[in-house]
């Protein structure tokens, strides 16, 4: 259960890749990448606190706190990204929209490797 759990760290870790990779390569502009990124970080991250929570031989203790101001931040992400993606897809480019979507990415990455 452990390569499982490790299969999906990386496929988290390919998500915050791709939104915060994205955000840098497709500026002023929300790409496709930033918003399958933050739809991946939600869902991988659920099923990486789930396992945690569930499988006691991974021996892994999770912090609600920091998983819930992380949620709250991916989900934020997810909504600035798909807004941003939308209304570029209208032609209507709005800049702070990937800025949103682009700086709170890095503040989740911050907020994850800091908060112990």
């Amino acid at each position: 259960m452990t390569f499982v759990y490790n299969l999906v760290v990386v496929t988290h870790l390919l998500g915050m890749a791709a939104v915060v990779g994205g955000y840098v390569a497709s500026q002023p502009r929300v790409s496709e990448l930033m918003v399958w990124g933050a739809r991946a970080q939600i869902l991988t991250g659920i099923v990486l606190v789930g396992m945690a929570e569930s499988i006691h031989s991974l021996g892994k203790e999770t912090n609600m706190p920091k998983v819930i101001t992380k949620l709250v931040v991916a989900v934020l992400v997810a909504a600035f990204a798909e807004m941003g993606r939308a209304d570029a897809k209208r032609g209507k480019a709005l800049p702070w929209m990937t800025h949103a979507s682009g700086g709170l990415a890095i503040l989740n990455v911050f907020i994850a490797a800091l908060w112990h």
